[in-house]
């Protein structure tokens, strides 16, 4: 689906929802806008004038690398002994993508199937050590041979990998100069790609996997956004149109490196997250995100989120900065098997996507879904679903689940999809432990948000074993991510390894500042050449520098913002500063883990961002009413839902109808034309002033 969120001047916000058009995304996305604003009597053309800002968020770009329908014809010049290793690729990478049991005795592996193909891989004598010091000069003649191959294919460009770039970007410079030559003889416009330029921090494999994935995912997919763009101008908008980032911030579509925003769509969700906690006063949330094919998590801890800078998209290694988040195949578009051999129900982890399932006609879905449980359990309104745009078919549902799932067991349909949805839950609920125990701390520390629009739907059950504080369901859940985007404000962020040894007793804290000044500077002139291009007043930027850091010998680092410390410079005092938060992000993020001091500090990276003001929503804010019931023009009647064995009459609401203070009891569904809230027999959920469901087990038992 593509879910569309506008809010206006007084926090008042619509919802739109329509479904994706992969071939042409800047349809869905406008039916989306059309769908939202019709709650309010209008469409995109008539109000685009009126929007101070559009922010797109997608997944348009990782589907494309997904399902391999990105552009090849890449060419490769990397350093002369190195030509295998995007298809090889280093240690973690076969790996990481698969099953814990798997990756805990790495008894097996597999290398994902290569982007460019070996020989469009050419390698050129040269070598710069770590330290950024030449000690092998550049072979030209090779590097004019090189690019002479790579031309005679036909390439459509030509990216340029050399070891240590990241600390000297002389050699890959020269090479460009000398392809510049090469094409001029041969009257050809090839673009040639430096990875010294995209990201220059550490590790060959990585930088080489983000610029190939540059090419090939992102840069076709410019277009879309550009068709997106240009649809809605032609409809009247005239504001800035931006993309969100995988690590907070939002940037034009013009911008040099897109590659960030491969991500950006599940990530919108985290950064909501985020405007919530500090807006209630939340410090450690867990954000949960249940979509049609994957269940994302992430954790704010004290007010924030980790980046991370190991993650692999479809198998390759990138370093590209990402807000952490954890992800796994179980959506409300997983497909139901039955394993023949072992007799069990699997769910997942493919997909059916942004279709519905066997349950709607038009989309052609042959094997039953985890959405075609709940509409035979009776938990979505098969007459509303989508706001009634998509029909659902019960009776299919009932029969492709008794056929294909239910019969080869035999066992009862109804047990069946109500016990698909126990594993579903199950498989969630054992996520968000893992992670909330992998840091040291247990759910009672955490309140959770559930989002997405299935997240209403299955909350109850995947936060039911689970002990949280709280469990937050905002009523516009259905388009949270969405939400999240328009949080974000616009913003740079440029990377640079830095690789500073600071001695334990900060006799060189005097050069690693001046060095991370200087590096800080070059950082911030980026950020400002980036704005001034957008048109914004770079004098309009505010510069946030931090710092990736870990005690010597450490195998993982963290960020540290440093921006209390930064006054357009640094001296020592200040790394000591610095060194000091280190500390105290440390305890935080690794509570039992040893610290050791005493083997001095690495500073691995510096990162600079820029950031512009932007236009942020704010949160509605209702008076409570008196009464605790829903009022009688909310209720829609009822509708017996299958729980626990047995059929409840549920209370039906429209969730736009409830208002705040009211409480509503279970059994009970709350409806909206893109979610739909399900409260169990058991349970309640309490709408607060800022439109929020605070959904909770009552403490006394049901008949």
């Amino acid at each position: 689906m593509t879910d569309s969120f506008i809010v206006d001047q007084d926090a008042n916000y619509t919802v739109g929802k329509a479904q994706t058009t992969p071939e042409n995304e800047a349809v869905g996305v406008k039916r989306s806008f059309d769908n939202g604003l019709g709650y309010w009597g209008t469409s995109f053309a008539e109000s685009a004038d009126t929007l101070e800002g559009v922010v797109y968020a997608g997944t348009a770009m990782l589907n494309r690398l997904l399902e391999r329908e990105g552009e090849g014809d890449i060419g490769v010049i990397t350093t002369k002994g190195f030509e295998d290793h995007h298809r090889m690729g280093r240690a973690i990478q076969s790996w990481a993508h698969l099953s814990y049991a798997g990756r805990l005795h790495a008894r097996e592996h597999e290398h994902p199937e290569p982007i460019v193909p070996r020989d469009h891989i050419k390698g050129v004598s040269e070598r710069v050590n770590m330290m950024g010091l030449p000690v092998v000069e550049i072979y030209e003649e090779e590097i004019r041979e090189a690019v002479h191959d790579l031309l005679d294919m036909d390439v459509r460009v030509i990216c340029v990998c050399l070891i240590y770039s990241y600390a000297n970007p002389e050699h890959e410079a020269r090479v460009r100069e000398i392809a510049e030559e090469v094409k001029a003889e041969r009257d050809d416009d090839t673009p040639v790609w430096l990875s010294s330029e995209q990201n220059p921090v550490r590790g060959e494999t990585p930088r080489l996997n983000t610029l190939v994935l540059e090419a090939y995912a992102v840069e076709p997919s410019r277009e879309q956004l550009y068709s997106i763009e240009d649809t809605l101008r032609e409809e009247g908008l005239s504001s800035p149109f931006r993309v969100l980032t995988s690590s907070g911030g939002t940037v034009a579509p013009d911008h040099d490196w897109l590659v960030e925003t491969m991500l950006s769509g599940p990530i919108g969700g985290v950064f909501g997250g985020e405007f919530l906690a500090n807006e209630l006063g939340i410090d450690n949330l867990v954000c949960s995100d249940v979509g049609g094919t994957s269940f994302d998590v992430a954790l704010i801890t004290e007010g924030h989120y980790p980046t991370r800078w190991d993650q692999s998209l479809a198998q390759f290694l990138t370093n590209i900065p990402m807000t952490a988040l954890d992800s796994i195949g179980s959506g409300t578009g997983s497909y139901l098997r039955v394993d023949r051999a072992s007799q069990r129900i699997e769910v997942g982890p493919q997909s059916a996507g942004y279709r519905v399932g066997v349950s709607n006609a038009d989309d052609d879905v042959e094997v039953p879904t985890v959405t075609d449980c709940t509409a035979l359990l009776g938990y979505i309104n098969p007459d509303f679903f989508l706001g009634g745009d998509i029909p659902i078919d019960v009776e299919a549902a009932r029969e492709a689940i008794e056929e294909q799932v239910a019969g080869p067991l035999d066992e009862d349909p109804l047990e069946t999809a109500r016990g698909v949805l126990d594993i579903v839950e199950r498989n969630m609920a054992n996520e968000l432990r893992s992670m909330v125990l992998g840091l040291g701390y247990s759910p009672e520390n955490y309140s959770l948000i559930s989002y997405g629009g299935g997240g209403p739907l299955h909350a109850a059950g995947y936060s039911g074993p689970l002990n949280f504080q709280d469990v937050l369901i905002p009523d516009w859940a259905a388009a949270f991510s969405a939400f999240g985007t328009a949080c974000a404000d616009s913003a740079y962020r440029y990377d640079r390894s830095f690789d500073g040894i600071l001695q334990p007793d900060f006799s060189n804290a005097g050069q690693i500042a001046e060095g991370l000044t200087q590096v800080f500077h070059g950082l911030r002139d980026q950020a400002e050449a980036a704005f001034e291009r957008d048109g914004i007043d770079p004098d309009d930027m505010t510069f946030e520098p931090s710092i990736r850091a870990q005690y010597t010998g450490m195998l993982d680092d963290l960020e540290v913002d440093i921006s209390e410390f930064w006054d357009g410079g640094l001296d020592a005092d200040d790394i000591e500063d610095v060194i000091a938060k280190y500390e105290e992000e440390f305890g935080r993020v690794f509570q039992r883990a040893a610290r050791s001091p005493e083997n001095g500090y690495q500073i691995t990276v510096a990162i600079g961002v820029g950031v512009a003001p932007s236009p942020n929503p704010e949160l509605p804010d209702e008076d409570p009413v008196e009464e605790d019931a829903p009022p009688e023009a909310a209720s829609k009647g009822e509708r017996p839902i299958y729980w626990d064995g047995d059929w409840h009459d549920a209370a039906l609401w429209d969730m736009e109808g409830v208002r705040a203070g009211n409480v509503v009891r279970g059994p009970a569904v709350t409806e909206a034309p893109a979610t739909t809230m399900l409260v169990p027999p058991g349970f309640e959920a309490e709408m607060d002033r800022n439109r929020i469901y605070h959904l909770r087990e009552t403490p006394e038992t049901y008949e």
